[in-house]
């Protein structure tokens, strides 16, 4: 006789993620104490990461906003390349903060244009989300070559300096914490480098991105409109007779898509870099994409995996033994995974696992090097893996992807 099982409520869930956040900082507290690698916690590692989190964790929400009305934005890399290109346009026109606010409406105008394409004409949703990344391409060399070619420091594939977003910092709090830092306590001191380098030179633009990602899950879990929205993501016909306007809400959550891919783009010419250049956004939209499978279509989960690939990302401008270090993380996780599997008599996934963390065990105590160009794939290998080991537990809105037409529904 089968047992019910008790449903899993937020505070039992939020225990969950904790006691991973736990685990996590304690495996990666002792491979930099076994490997010598101290900055893999750095306050500076901790501020790398942030800053190439923020526009992965923008893109992934505006791919949320999409597929939570039923619409595949592939877009958003177009999106964030529009953003890059009119925040700096803007922003060396005016100031910063106005490139912000155009960038954040360009993404919007390519997000309405993706809504009229998909919605009102019935294009296929991949081909014009690629229609959009290559146009944005383009069109972003076409402009440049206008407005920046001939100005001092720019050109065809980049714009001349653009200024920064300020930072803030926690007053005093870095005075207090550097002493516990300096003692080199496992854990202990790890986690004082961790809170300097979230509380110290933030910029302005990160702590909106905290805001959006709660704001995102208050509109759409908390809202009326958020459940009018997912309505239409699930069963747009429904939805319909109920007196909700799916195409209308689509439009609207496109909007907002391409804006929050906008403004990952602005972060991207005022904060990590003051400049626009060709090739800026480097596949970040379709990470944000990949975030958005792993966090199962949450905010919040959405935001772990987006610092999991920042994290990654910002390991390149480290210290080459620091991403060595990485493969005994690997190797830990793919141990631990193998053991699941063997739990659950999966045969296939547990030989996988298997060879993987005997791999990569093997990797750093023959070599242990990685190899520059192996480091410069590594988020790229990280959004694989991550997808191919979140794939059975992933539920999708089920009208993702399925056009709505309303004379087809009757």
């Amino acid at each position: 006789m089968k047992t019910l099982r008790e449903p899993r409520t937020s505070l039992s869930i939020w225990s969950r993620w904790w006691v991973r956040a736990v685990m996590a900082l304690l495996l990666l507290s002792a491979v930099a104490d076994i490997a010598n690698t101290p900055d893999l916690l750095s306050r500076g590692a901790v501020s790398a990461s942030l800053r190439f989190a923020v526009p992965i964790v923008l893109a992934g929400l505006g791919g949320l906003w999409a597929e939570r009305c039923g619409v595949i934005n592939i877009g958003l890399e177009g999106m964030m390349i529009i953003g890059t290109w009119m925040g700096a346009w803007a922003g060396f026109q005016w100031s910063p903060w106005v490139g912000v606010l155009a960038a954040i409406a360009g993404g919007a105008v390519f997000g309405a244009f993706h809504a009229l394409m998909t919605v009102s004409f019935g294009v296929d949703q991949a081909v014009s989300g690629i229609a959009i990344n290559v146009a944005a391409l383009g069109l972003g060399r076409f402009l440049s070559s206008i407005f920046f070619e001939g100005q001092p420091g720019g050109g065809i594939s980049q714009s001349p300096h653009v200024g920064q977003i300020a930072n803030v910092s926690v007053p005093g709090l870095a005075e207090v914490l550097d002493p516990i830092a300096s003692l080199e306590t496992p854990v202990i001191s790890d986690l004082a480098e961790i809170a300097i380098g979230v509380t110290t030179g933030v910029s302005l633009l990160t702590l909106l991105a905290a805001v959006l990602v709660f704001l995102s899950w208050w509109v759409l879990f908390r809202t009326s409109f958020g459940l009018r929205l997912r309505a239409c993501g699930e069963n747009p016909a429904a939805a319909d007779s109920l007196g909700v306007n799916p195409n209308r809400m689509r439009y609207a959550a496109l909007t907002v898509s391409g804006a929050l891919a906008g403004l990952g783009g602005a972060f991207l010419v005022t904060v990590a870099s003051s400049i626009y250049r060709e090739g800026q956004v480097a596949g970040r939209g379709f990470i944000g994409l990949a975030t958005v499978i792993f966090g199962n279509w949450m905010p919040g989960r959405l935001t772990i995996g987006a610092l999991l690939f920042g994290f990654t990302d910002a390991l390149r401008t480290r210290q080459e033994t620091t991403m060595t270090a990485l493969l005994i993380v690997g190797a830990v996780v793919f141990a631990f995974l193998t053991v699941r599997a063997i739990r659950t008599r999966n045969r296939g996934a547990t030989f996988a696992y298997a060879i993987a963390a005997v791999g990569l065990g093997w990797w750093f105590l023959g070599f242990g090097v990685v190899p520059s160009e192996f480091v410069g794939f590594a988020p790229h290998l990280t959004t694989l893996l991550v997808l191919s080991l979140a794939h059975q537990k992933i539920r999708p809105p089920q009208g993702i992807g399925v056009p709505y037409r309303r004379s087809e529904a009757n």
